[in-house]
């Protein structure tokens, strides 16, 4: 299997991205450790998930805290059944463990949906393959590159009484 983070650089390349893959001895397994790793705010962290839309794979890139309201996917994919792909399904079709999935480097493009809150930071941080490397990108630069729909996708917080 090709390396995953060659897959990633690859896949910058071609988009004439001109950042570099940094890699790092910390993990960036979780949002936590990734921004202790990279010295930033969760929410600076992009988080790639990959979500099954009627049994086809799609992208949704989120803010680091926020969690997916499926719901809101199903509504903007016009889909009918929404689920999270499993991590065997994502290293089994793309070659990337949990913690390293990257928003870019898979062998067709994915449909994919951005989450509106990576516009709230200038720069947010990416995973890059594996959970030691990772990249600097801003979100419209990776609106672009994933040619999504950027959208308000995160669960809210209930309520407090």
């Amino acid at each position: 299997m090709t390396d995953p983070v060659q897959k990633v650089q690859e896949a910058l390349d071609a988009l004439h991205y001109e950042g570099r893959i940094i890699h790092s001895d910390a993990t960036i397994f979780t949002v936590d450790d990734a921004s202790k790793a990279i010295g930033v705010t969760p929410g600076e962290i992009l988080k790639s998930l990959i979500f099954m839309v009627d049994e086809k794979p799609w992208l949704v890139l989120m803010s680091g805290p926020n969690r997916v309201h499926s719901g809101k996917v199903k509504r903007l994919t016009k889909g009918h059944h929404v689920t999270m792909a499993s991590p065997d399904y994502v290293y089994e079709k793309f070659g990337f463990k949990i913690g390293g999935v990257p928003p870019v480097g898979y062998p067709e493009p994915l449909p994919a949906i951005v989450d509106e809150d990576l516009w709230n930071y200038d720069t947010v941080w990416a995973a890059a393959g594996t959970d030691h490397a990772f990249f600097p990108v801003s979100a419209e630069q990776i609106l672009g590159y994933v040619k999504g729909t950027r959208a308000a996708v995160k669960k809210e917080p209930a309520p407090q009484p």
